[in-house]
């Protein structure tokens, strides 16, 4: 390939503006790192720099960890309220769909998209056009869902570990909403002021924590063993309840998808991949060491999470009364520092509140730099994101603003929060196990396909479940999709006469019937239909377009035939391709669209030879308004003044701003 290389950079282009000396010192700040690319930014899920190695994988497992193992800090207290006393059971239940479920998913998607693009990467290369965009909008809003309540609903159980801790002032009681409140404006201002070394934080948080539950689990399994009675009273209790163990089973089985918030982290798991070190061997197209290593942090902390799981579950069905399981019990949304307070004294427990609220509290970074890198990894490459998305500053404001809305709305109440949040993460592990069935059934791998089919029906009896008995999820998940679809949507139709031009090249035929015909003087470029044409037509097209739009005569002039590929894609590199066929020279291009297209190369072509060209169209018959239409939606329509447009706003300057002739 051969010729001038538009730059790249977003700042660089017309439409892409960054902060310059003039602009407000506040607007510079707030637009910080506008023209970097998505997942650049600065978190625990941003790409590493070039020269930056990676960690070892179970480092960024304690990354993951900060939003899995933190649901320890509810998941007991919300299994008892959903399952009662046979909440162990129902959590047998959830481990078995970890370990023989999301894991093997998981473990999938992190070989299909080892670069941190997750399921919905996989789900987008399925479906084309329009309808995949859309598609991908929709499951960001359930992404979106998921990770706003980790904010929210990992704030709300830390605010409720300080209200419930006995050294705490009697001002701070009741407090729930005030401290929520403040604990996601102080996670919203440590990213509106940079987030750095979240791994090695996120690696003393998890070891703390982890270490102290051991301590918790231990001292209650000792309390158990050492008073069996009390194991002989549950199990009398459940008798009572239920007439059969295959009742109990039965039961269990129906409540399970209450606890499904206790898979939270595995989406993380894959979106943090390329934090993973790999192998020195490793390329872009070949990561076998970081796939090899992923699939090890996902096992480990599922095997991890799993035990913990389980022993909380009965540790805390066991030792502590269902009455303070409930809503204003001092075991609600706290179970297991309700055991470290009751077993250990209330300075360890006070020791356990604050390592459970310092990782609930990260949790809520974690899933905020989640987001923070989903949503310009898509909507800026559809088009459907206003400029500013691209910086870190103004995305945190509107996700902080939404997340005091739905703190709110749920009045802090870590119970009622658990239905939204389960719905998000359900969704996610459906689409994930769905993917993961159409990558192996396309492999050929009939076993493989039969197993994963079973998990995605398994999940959609789940999530169906889940959204029946709480539908809150569902709610807030289509307030989500459909403000990402009206704002993307309106910033698509806004930036559609952005010149949407990454890269123009041209190959060695193009190259040279553009200085050849550069020779004569200012380019004259006819556009035309791009199929394919007789001698005759085309030369009765160069005969009409020279006498109706006065080509200088003596002047040769090149034919700009523009084939549109996927109308639905916003930007493209443009590689022009010259061909002399039919008596004509033909320069020929793909694009997304017909009229940004021209004016892209139109653009390219005054670099390349110095002077402004000329572009030669026909009027298109037909309505306005239609055309205006089937411009946004099917990338044609009437081109000559909707090219003049794209030229009018990349170029201010009309003395160097190519020229349209309409005849």
């Amino acid at each position: 390939m051969t010729g001038t290389q538009v730059e790249s950079a977003d700042a660089d282009l017309p439409g892409h503006p960054t902060p310059s000396a003039a602009t407000p010192r506040w607007r510079a700040w707030l637009l910080e790192g506008l023209s970097e690319r998505s997942a650049r930014h600065p978190g625990p899920h941003a790409t590493p720099d070039a020269e930056h190695q990676g960690h070892t994988w179970w480092r960024v497992m304690c990354l993951t960890g900060v939003d899995y193992f933190s649901t320890l800090g509810y998941q007991p207290g919300i299994a008892a309220l959903a399952a009662g006393l046979l909440s162990p059971l129902a959590t047998l239940v959830l481990i078995a769909l970890t370990l023989l479920g999301a894991l093997p998913v998981y473990r999938r998607v992190a070989h299909e998209s080892p670069h941190g693009e997750g399921s919905i990467a996989m789900l987008e290369r399925l479906l084309p056009w329009w309808s995949g965009k859309i598609f991908v909008l929709v499951l960001l809003g359930f992404a979106a869902t998921d990770f706003m309540i980790t904010i929210t609903l990992s704030a709300a159980d830390a605010s409720a570990h300080v209200v419930e801790n006995p050294f705490a002032p009697h001002w701070i009681h009741g407090g729930n909403v005030w401290i929520t409140l403040v604990l996601v404006a102080g996670l919203g201002a440590v990213f509106l002021k940079g987030f750095k070394e979240a791994i090695g934080i996120a690696v003393v948080l998890v070891t703390a924590y982890l270490a102290l539950n051991v301590v918790v689990l231990a001292t209650s399994a000792w309390e158990v063993l050492s008073n069996p009675v009390k194991i002989g009273d549950w199990t009398d209790m459940m008798t009572a309840e239920h007439s059969s163990p295959l009742a109990m089973v039965g039961v269990a089985l129906l409540v399970f998808p209450k606890l499904a918030l206790g898979m939270s982290g595995f989406e993380t798991g894959v979106a943090v991949m390329p934090q993973v070190k790999g192998d020195s061997t490793d390329t872009y197209e070949k990561p076998a060491g970081r796939i090899r290593d992923t699939r090890k942090l996902l096992t480990t902390a599922a095997v991890i999470m799993s035990g913990f799981l389980l022993l909380s579950s009965l540790a805390t069905t066991i030792l502590i009364p269902q009455d303070e399981f409930e809503s204003g019990g001092s075991a609600n949304g706290r179970a297991l520092a309700y055991l470290a307070h009751e077993h250990l004294g209330e300075a360890f427990g006070t020791v356990y509140d604050i390592s459970t609220i310092a990782i609930l509290w990260f949790a809520g970074a974690s899933a905020l730099a989640g987001l923070l890198n989903l949503v310009p990894r898509y909507l800026p490459r559809y088009g459907m994101a206003p400029e500013w998305s691209r910086a870190v500053r103004p995305l945190v404001l509107v996700f902080m603003a939404a997340a005091v809305f739905i703190t709110l709305w749920f009045n802090a109440n870590v119970d009622d929060q658990s239905g939204a949040y389960a719905t998000g993460v359900l969704v996610l592990m459906l689409s994930a196990s769905f993917a993961s069935t159409v990558a192996v059934h396309k492999r050929g791998h009939r076993g493989a396909t039969i197993g994963f089919g079973a998990i995605t029906a398994v999940f959609a009896y789940t999530l169906v479940t889940n959204v029946i008995e709480r539908p809150d999820g569902i709610k807030i998940a289509g307030i989500f999709i459909l403000a990402i679809l009206l704002t993307s949507f309106a910033s698509r139709v806004r930036r559609a006469f952005e010149l949407r031009a990454a890269d123009v090249t041209f190959d060695e035929a193009a190259a040279r019937f553009i200085d050849e015909a550069a020779a004569s003087g200012p380019l004259q470029l006819i556009a035309n239909e791009p199929q394919e044409h007789t001698t005759r037509e085309y030369r009765a097209k160069e005969y009409s377009q020279r006498e109706h739009t006065h080509i200088p005569d003596g002047r040769p002039v090149l034919f700009l035939e523009v084939f549109v590929t996927d109308s639905s894609d916003f930007t493209a590199d443009l590689a022009v391709h010259g061909e002399e066929k039919h008596g004509v020279r033909r320069l020929r291009v793909e694009g997304a669209t017909v009229p940004n297209t021209i004016a892209a190369v139109l653009m390219q072509l005054r670099e390349r030879t110095g002077e402004v060209p000329n572009a030669y169209f026909n009027w298109t018959e037909g309505n306005p308004l239609s055309h205006l239409v089937r411009f946004l939606v099917f990338g044609d329509g009437e081109v000559a003044p909707v090219t003049r447009e794209v030229l009018r706003r990349a170029e201010p300057d009309p003395e160097r701003r190519p020229r349209i002739h309409v005849g």
